[in-house]
């Protein structure tokens, strides 16, 4: 591999300092949340100051003496980051709450790649920013090698689905950063940079600017970068989320194959990810979140030896067990993981974010095949992630269109004349069902009726879902009943006036 030299026309600083700042593969584009780089370049090159936010890497101090980090094989045997009773919830303005994430116990140990699943919105990526330090929780800590975690973690570095290079910068400058930033000197992080992009198959790409890589290329980049100061957990946050299906599929054979050699200079892996065939395949512990708010439902070892087929019979089986605790939340699944924990129900029931249409397509497509499918195997035929399918699985629940037996999607007699109807007989059951399995879409209507001009400020709903929701999932489950709505000719929505009214006001 020819050798390049070392660059020096850039430096870095972190607010952490030193050995101890924290290496960032960052979002350039909001540059105020907490654990922000400050990115000095050299007016030769840029003559500007930039701020990077929290969508980065926070790496740490170096490895205490002794400790080395290994890929599969370690030898420790105590957690390295718990979470006690870690909670995230917003203050309403009356003083009551509003939860994010309920009171929560985890811990990563080494040797363990563990994913997290989830409903899209429910909480992974807000959990993970707590774990790491980046975000701070409303209750409850989280504790590193047993001690109160105060700032950012020590030793850690975190990888997300934004690629989030620096476009200025060469390959080998942007995995030098997190380096540079520690003081390092530049001709052993120059050693070191060129070393792990060997491992990560990006030899002779050195000094190619961001521009010039693919997608899976420009990934790699962001695991060199993460993986270049030896953090001893590594973060992932949807990483192959951002590639094509391909892409996606040969970096986590890589990833793994590293894993597995003992080349991955990491004790810990912990990853968030919607893609439950990807956990499955990837990991040695899988948790499984719900949400309203975010709680563990499942938390279960994958005892299978890799590589793992996917047409393996328990490979299937945990398939189909993570879409049970998925898709029928009231129910608890003890088989592979823990209970459902307990909590008070929702106050005001979440309307599943689905299109009415997306829905008429999912039960047209179960009466053809019998009315009644695997939800896993329907997903692979659908070519749908879990967080594309499971939402309008939901709704179809809800509305009492679907049972859910078994990991199984199965018609009720509502759902087989809703797929077998013409379009104005759907119509007319879809209002019925919402009328009565959506206490929004009721609480709209009836508001409506009663109104002698028949029409109501969309605003008068959203302070009412403001009680029970966070601000964006307010918004999001009026945007999701205007959308219903609509196509029952419920009510109908005026965006310049920013009202509701029914069809004939």
């Amino acid at each position: 591999m020819a050798s390049v030299a070392p660059p020096s026309r850039r430096r870095f600083s972190s607010p952490c300092g030193g050995r101890n700042a924290a290496a960032v593969t960052q979002n350039s584009a909001d540059s105020t949340l907490p654990g922000s780089w400050r990115i000095v370049h050299n007016a030769r090159v840029l003559n500007a100051k930039a701020k990077v936010n929290e969508h980065a890497t926070a790496e740490a101090a170096a490895h205490a003496p002794g400790e080395q980090p290994g890929g599969a094989g370690g030898n420790s045997v105590g957690a390295i980051i718990e979470a006690k009773a870690l909670e995230k919830f917003y203050l309403r303005a009356d003083g009551g709450r509003i939860p994010v994430i309920a009171p929560t116990d985890l811990a990563i140990y080494p040797d363990k790649i563990v994913t997290l699943l989830g409903p899209s919105g429910c909480g992974k990526s807000t959990l993970l920013r707590m774990l790491t330090g980046l975000a701070r929780p409303s209750a409850g800590q989280v504790l590193w090698h047993g001690r109160p975690l105060d700032g950012c973690l020590p030793n850690v570095s975190i990888v997300f689905q934004s690629f989030a290079l620096f476009p200025w910068l060469t390959v080998i400058e942007n995995v030098e950063a997190p380096l540079e930033a520690r003081g390092v000197a530049a001709l052993e992080r120059h050693k070191k940079a060129l070393r792990i992009l060997d491992a990560v198959g990006l030899d002779g790409f050195e000094t190619a600017y961001p521009k010039e890589l693919s997608g899976g290329m420009k990934q790699r980049v962001g695991f060199a970068r993460a993986l270049v100061v030896e953090p001893e957990v590594l973060f992932m946050d949807e990483p192959f989320s951002a590639l094509d299906v391909l892409t996606a599929e040969t970096l986590r054979g890589e990833l793994l194959e590293l894993w597995l050699s003992r080349k991955m200079p990491t004790r810990a892996i912990f990853m968030v990810t919607h893609n439950i065939e990807e956990a499955v395949v990837l990991a040695d512990r899988i948790i499984v979140l719900g949400q309203n708010p975010a709680a563990v439902r499942a938390d279960f070892a994958v005892e299978l030896e890799h590589p793992r087929g996917r047409k393996a019979a328990r490979f299937v089986e945990i398939v189909d067990y993570i879409y049970k605790v998925l898709t029928q939340p009231a129910v608890e699944h003890p088989a592979l993981g823990l209970e459902k924990p307990a909590g008070a129900p929702a106050k005001y029931p979440m309307l599943p974010h689905a299109r009415p249409l997306g829905i008429a397509g999912l039960l047209e497509i179960l009466a053809g095949r019998n009315g009644r499918d695997d939800i896993h195997h329907l997903a692979r035929a659908l070519v749908m992630e879990a967080d594309d399918l499971l939402p309008i699985v939901r709704a179809a629940e809800l509305l009492g269109f679907l049972r859910l037996p078994e990991g199984d999607a199965e018609l009720t007699p509502a759902g087989r004349a809703f797929a077998e109807a013409d379009i104005q007989t759907r119509k007319q059951i879809f209002r019925a069902a919402a009328l009565e399995h959506a206490p929004l879409l009721r609480q709209i209507e009836r508001a409506l009726a009663a109104k002698s001009d028949h029409t109501m400020p969309k605003e008068f709903f959203l302070d009412v879902l403001d009680e029970h929701f966070t601000d964006d999932e307010a918004r999001r489950q009026m945007e999701t009943a205007i959308e219903w709505g609509r196509y029952a000719e419920l009510f109908d929505y005026d965006a310049a006036s920013g009202r509701l009214k029914t069809p004939e006001a």
